[in-house]
């Protein structure tokens, strides 16, 4: 008897018609009508195909792939962003750059929506510490390497910290 795949309708003596739902190494679970979810091995004869799925299911994503996938989904609509408030005192501010030039024209700009940049900059740092760390062909020695020039990148954002309105939230860079 060939494999049957998941979705395949089967008729057995005893429990009536079912529907495959996983092919495991050495047995199908089934859905019966009249007995449940039953597990059978693939050695039993007593299994009779009534109708095979259409289109058989590709081979199941293992929990690496499956979590890569939700992160990336989760990452494009912002829901791993952390809410991380503004401090009070810079509510509603605007930050203002004058060029050294006196001829051109001072650029004003949000706080708001520079301090969003710098919080997208901090959550994106942490995303590549997730990658690097759980990354299968990166040895030890490899990761700490580039942990150390993530390190690095947070104590040069350090200056960022006075936008922030709570203290875990901070940019740490190494400590001496």
């Amino acid at each position: 008897m060939e494999e049957l795949a998941a979705g395949t309708r089967v008729d057995h003596p005893r429990y009536g018609e079912g529907i495959v739902s996983k092919n495991k190494i050495t047995s199908y679970e089934i859905f019966f009508e009249r007995g449940g979810k039953i597990e059978i091995t693939k050695r039993n004869n007593e299994l009779e195909v009534i109708e095979t799925p259409e289109e058989k299911p590709k081979n199941s994503l293992t929990l690496a792939e499956i979590e890569k996938v939700l992160r990336f989904v989760l990452e494009e609509q912002g829901a791993l962003q952390e809410i991380v408030p503004l401090g009070d005192k810079w509510a509603g501010g605007n930050m203002l750059l004058q060029p050294a030039n006196p001829a051109l024209k001072p650029k004003e700009i949000p706080i708001e929506g520079f301090f969003h940049k710098i919080v997208m900059v901090r959550d994106r740092l942490r995303v590549l510490e997730q990658n690097i760390n759980s990354h299968p062909s990166l040895s030890d020695e490899e990761k700490v390497n580039m942990q150390q020039y993530i390190t690095r990148i947070y104590g040069s954002l350090t200056s960022f910290n006075i936008l922030f309105s709570d203290k875990e939230h901070y940019f740490v860079g190494a400590k001496s």
